[in-house]
């Protein structure tokens, strides 16, 4: 099945927001094995959008529209594709319901334009909209099947995982299951990661191998078809394995929703750990991603943003000399902040981060040098030394990174 996917609206065109429509949707569409082939934005114009939708109706079996399903003059979308298709638009009664119900709950006159959304293709299956008001549809012309679907994200990710996604499913010609792992990957590069596989990646077919970089990490998806999600797991295992036995040192964990952080986390309440941290570059980052997992409370002890030498001398016990000799930015000071901070909070692990974030060089040093300390109750301190590119905010991210995962390491080692 070939797929393509059409984001309809002038914002997007304007850069007024960004198209995470198309990602997503091409994400999903890829757990079925369905190829989206091409995505196109188009305005809020009817005749481009005709022109548009004739063309990917000539080259597609499968063609997604998203946005222009609203109650303004400028929403196109259903009555476009009617006029392709030779169909008229009716009243959905349920649709109908939901959007007066909805007015009248929040006590405000519902304006007589809002009845536009209600309406849908004849004949066409109609998706219920389970956070907003226009329903989604799909309808099979000739050879090709239009799937028309509202705008909001928040509206159409739950919409296509509840109803789209099992529509979509039955239509494929071959009953199959799509099983996948996800391996999530830090301290290598896409490049890099991709050179140690090359040749199972060269010769894949089932499963099939799939790298792709994010938030600066890679994340690997292996995907196997089958008549059933036990033969995908057999599938998948050893190519897994040969994986694991390459590039796993750089493997913190599995799953499409996986993080650092939360894998961190994870660890520690497993363990019964805890941890602290001292930020100078990273300015309270590897604080707040802990902190942003629930529950981190039993695992976070507290945190130190030494940002000036003083913070460092007066709360963290990094004696001057260090400062004027090695520097603010380098491994004895690095090696201090995570031991002291461990020491001071009573963590089972101390982390510290300092270095040079930029735009300017700092005590003769290079902007993205970083240095990140580990401590480890009963261990010895392990320090490493980062040279990291990019503009500052990306520095900051990836040392702050870094910090977890070198974090996760240890416990590892523990």
């Amino acid at each position: 099945m070939r797929a393509e996917i059409i984001a309809v609206g002038t914002e997007l065109l304007l850069g007024q927001i960004a198209n995470t429509n198309a990602q997503f949707l091409s994400q999903k569409l890829a757990e079925i094995g369905v190829g989206v082939y091409f995505h196109t934005v188009v305005g809020d114009n009817s005749e481009r959008l005709r022109q548009v939708i004739a063309l990917a109706s000539g080259r597609s079996d499968l063609v997604i529209l998203t946005g222009g399903l609203g109650p303004t003059q400028d929403d196109l979308t259903k009555e476009t594709v009617a006029a392709h298709v030779g169909v008229g638009l009716e009243t959905n009664q349920e649709a109908m319901e939901r959007i007066e119900q909805f007015f009248l709950q929040r006590g405000i006159v519902m304006t007589e334009n809002n009845r536009k959304q209600a309406l849908v293709l004849s004949g066409s299956l109609v998706f219920s909209n389970d956070f907003g008001m226009a329903p989604g549809m799909a309808i099979r012309h000739d050879s090709c099947t239009f799937v028309l679907l509202p705008g909001p994200p928040s509206e159409l990710y739950p919409m296509v995982d509840r109803y789209v996604m099992p529509y979509l499913t039955d239509l494929l010609p071959e009953k199959q299951v799509f099983h996948s792992h996800v391996l999530r990957f830090y301290g290598i590069g896409e490049s890099a990661l991709e050179e140690r596989l090359l040749d199972l990646i060269e010769k894949q077919d089932n499963p099939t191998i799939a790298p792709y970089a994010k938030e600066f990490e890679v994340t690997l998806r292996l995907t196997a078809r089958a008549a059933t999600a036990e033969e995908g797991e057999a599938l998948i295992l050893p190519v897994e394995e040969e994986i694991r036995k390459r590039v796993g040192e750089y493997v913190y964990g599995m799953g499409e929703d996986s993080s650092l952080h939360a894998v961190l986390v994870s660890e520690l309440k497993k363990r019964n750990e805890t941890i602290a941290c001292a930020e100078s570059c990273t300015g309270g980052t590897v604080a707040s991603l802990i902190t942003s997992v629930p529950g981190s409370s039993s695992v976070f002890q507290g945190g130190v943003v030494c940002y000036t030498n003083d913070v460092k001398k007066r709360l963290l016990d990094v004696p001057e000399e260090v400062l004027n000799t090695d520097g603010a930015v380098s491994r004895q000071t690095a090696q201090l902040l995570a031991e002291n901070v461990r020491a001071k909070l009573g963590a089972t692990y101390g982390v510290s981060v300092t270095g040079v974030a930029g735009p300017d060089p700092s005590e003769g040093k290079p902007v993205g040098l970083v240095y990140v300390g580990i401590a480890g109750e009963g261990m010895p301190t392990v320090v490493k030394e980062l040279r990291l590119a990019g503009r500052r905010q990306a520095i900051v991210g990836r040392a702050a990174k870094f910090a977890l995962f070198y974090a996760l390491q240890m416990q590892k080692e523990r």
